[in-house]
């Protein structure tokens, strides 16, 4: 399976380290962050569960839960949560899905469904695939996808960036530019019509080509 921006995210119940969850009842209505690891003890992979761990007022803020998953047993994330507290001064309190089967590794398109053994006859290097982030909207969509190589931290300010630019966007018919960031100017929608924009947009846009309408970011 292949999942794609627009998909349902796939439903899945799984152990975690806050116990055993079934994802979509998980979700409750919220948005969400999922973010895979390929092995559990591994130092790039450690910065960044601390990493969010530190960001969780921010993702909070904007009504955002957070689920890690790591392809080793829950009982190995409980001994790594001790490291990365060591490490990076902040324990995750978020739930970490023990994907010792590969199954929602595989299930999210991480992994071929092909792939054999289970996490305990698999390297990092054998998953080193499983280092993708998931934006999940309310409705259960995917609305973002990212995938990092091994050796390159995730920059978990750019994950907040894209939650703002998509929450706005969810309530307002404009896109974000490039390099967007709050209180930039965005772009109107192509399909909104001149008159419709008008009332939407009072103060007016500028306009440097016809296809091409910034706009003040609403409020």
């Amino acid at each position: 399976m292949q999942v794609s921006i627009g998909d349902t995210a796939p439903d899945f119940t799984a152990m975690t380290t806050a116990g055993s969850i079934s994802f979509h009842d998980w979700l409750d209505g919220a948005w969400c962050v999922i973010f895979s690891h390929p092995k559990d003890f591994t130092p790039v992979c450690t910065t960044e569960l601390g990493a969010v761990s530190k960001l969780m007022p921010e993702f909070e803020r904007r009504g955002v839960k957070i689920i890690g998953l790591s392809v080793d047993p829950v009982e190995d994330h409980l001994r790594w949560i001790e490291d990365i507290e060591e490490v990076t001064g902040s324990a995750p309190h978020y739930p970490i899905v023990g994907d010792v089967d590969l199954a929602v590794a595989k299930l999210y398109g991480m992994l071929p469904r092909t792939a054999p053994g289970t996490a305990f006859n698999r390297t990092a290097m054998d998953n080193a695939t499983v280092r993708s982030v998931f934006v999940i909207a309310p409705d259960k969509t995917v609305k973002m996808m990212l995938t990092y190589p091994m050796s390159t931290g995730r920059d978990f300010g750019e994950i907040l960036r894209v939650i703002d630019s998509l929450q706005m966007t969810a309530k307002h018919k404009v896109a974000t530019p490039a390099n967007w960031r709050q209180g930039d100017d965005v772009v109107i929608l192509p399909a909104v019509s001149n008159s419709d924009a008008a009332e939407m947009f009072p103060e007016g846009w500028k306009q440097p080509k016809p296809y091409m309408r910034l706009v003040r970011q609403p409020a």
